[in-house]
């Protein structure tokens, strides 16, 4: 940690959980936190990644701070000290010691024209009327050196900075039949209010009862251990799997069936007010305000929910103020969801060909966020889920195919509907070797190798060396 905290220098490995319990006796916080994505997460892996996440003032992770090495031109090896730290040395080995040692003091730090988070974001979000998305891999903006590389450098450290914790948070629950009303209460609430909210996770009714079923197990173990053991169980559990599973006598995948019908006899952990709203209400949001949001957000739902809409009809909707267990569980059961499509697919592996994952950007004007798929593409699912960050318009669909569909077709039809939208994928992963990359990120990454020695083939992109210059 440097300048009190402010600011944290990441090594590679170093996980958000563990930066979470260093920065909490300072009440400050990590751009990001469990719950956004996975346990376990890295730090750089996200700033490589332009990972994004549940925390609406945030926005993608982002420095202009880095430590890496990358193959130049002429085919050489080099060392790029960015850190904004002098008297780290002369040489790459003692620049490297130094930055891991942590042999600097205050009086070295300096940089501080260069960006350690995306500071502009929350005036980005807020510009509803733009037709272009909030975030998104390829979004020129936030790619620069280390930022959005995916692996065409190597990379040493990161600085980023951290973030005030609040004093206090209030978690509203709520429930419609009428999505418009969420999209009228999105643009309110980014047009009007003072202060954003911490989060605004949507939830559709499918993903809830998915959640409910397939992500139980994983609710029970944060619920009743934390956070603390559950990487290294989760670790502990893909090496049983993965040993089991070479055994050809066995059944596949034996420790994720077990702890599915374990689940299933558990008695039931959500609370009643959250099964009640899934009853009535098809579209669910979990909105977290902090301090001065929180009256600021009672007022506006207070006249605004359950109010008739312009032809005088009422519009569906209902919320209730989360108490700290049912906001707590609320989070954890969005949480959850994203883990639902690979224990589906263990499962109904005999129903099941395929799991379609996409994480997509909408524009910020868009009105239409809700999917409707055409007949053809819908009757070659078995289930979908949907949900995601609801202020920043970027949401997860994913799709478990039926047996025999062709995962490539649908994908491609998929994402010739959302381009014709203008929407952008991935949002906050980058293309790996499954997305064809646009052609500034393929300019960007070739800047960053331009032998194409690193990570070669990202983006769907030539897998051969390029000659040196």
């Amino acid at each position: 940690m440097i300048k009190n905290g402010e600011q944290i220098i990441s090594l590679p490995g170093a996980t958000l959980h563990k930066l979470e319990k260093m920065l909490k006796p300072l009440q400050r916080s990590p751009h990001s936190v469990i719950g956004s994505s996975c346990l376990g997460a890295s730090i750089v892996g996200g700033v490589c990644n332009n990972s994004g996440g549940a925390l609406v003032k945030r926005g993608p992770a982002y420095t202009e701070l880095s430590l890496f090495a990358q193959i130049n031109e002429a085919g050489e090896l080099e060392l790029v000290n960015h850190l904004g730290i002098k008297n780290l040395g002369s040489s790459a080995e003692e620049i490297l010691q130094a930055v891991e040692q942590g042999k600097f003091t205050d009086s070295d730090i300096g940089d501080m024209d260069k960006l350690a988070s995306d500071k502009e974001y929350t005036q980005r979000i807020r510009e509803i009327d733009s037709d272009t998305p909030s975030r998104y891999n390829a979004d020129q903006r936030r790619l620069y050196e280390v930022s959005g590389c995916a692996g065409k450098v190597a990379v040493f450290a990161v600085r980023l900075d951290t973030y005030p914790v609040a004093k206090k948070e209030q978690v509203f629950y709520i429930g419609t039949n009428n999505p418009n009303v969420l999209t009228k209460l999105r643009r309110d609430i980014l047009s009007t209010f003072q202060e954003l909210p911490e989060v605004a996770e949507y939830m559709h009714r499918g993903a809830f009862n998915l959640a409910e079923r397939y992500g139980k197990d994983t609710f029970i173990l944060i619920n009743l251990l934390g956070t603390d053991y559950l990487p290294k169980m989760f670790a502990m559990k893909a090496a049983v799997t993965a040993f089991l599973n070479k055994l050809s006598f066995l059944p596949k995948h034996i420790p994720d069936k077990l702890l599915q019908y374990i689940s299933q006899v558990w008695p039931q952990c959500l609370p009643k007010k959250m099964l009640s709203f899934r009853d009535r209400y098809e579209h669910h949001l979990i909105l977290k305000m902090s301090d001065a949001g929180i009256r600021e957000a009672e007022q506006y739902l207070s006249t605004f929910i359950g109010a008739p809409d312009s032809n005088n009809n009422e519009n569906e909707s209902e919320y209730f103020l989360c108490n700290e267990e049912e906001g707590s569980k609320a989070l954890l059961h969005r949480f959850a969801a994203a883990g639902v499509p690979g224990r589906y697919q263990i499962m109904h592996e005999s129903d099941v060909e395929d799991v379609l994952p996409l994480d997509i950007a909408l524009r910020r004007n868009d009105t239409e966020w809700l999917e409707v798929l055409p007949d053809h593409i819908q009757e070659n699912i078995a289930e979908a889920l949907y949900y995601g960050h609801f202020l920043c318009y970027v949401f997860h669909q994913d799709y478990m195919l039926k047996k025999g569909v062709d995962s490539k077709k649908v994908k491609a039809e998929m994402l010739a509907i959302l381009e014709d939208k203008g929407a952008k994928y991935p949002a906050e992963h980058n293309v790996g070797h499954l997305y064809q990359a646009e052609e500034s990120l393929k300019t960007f990454y070739s800047k960053l190798d331009p032998t194409n020695t690193f990570n070669p083939g990202i983006g769907k992109q030539a897998k051969t060396k390029q000659a040196c210059r």
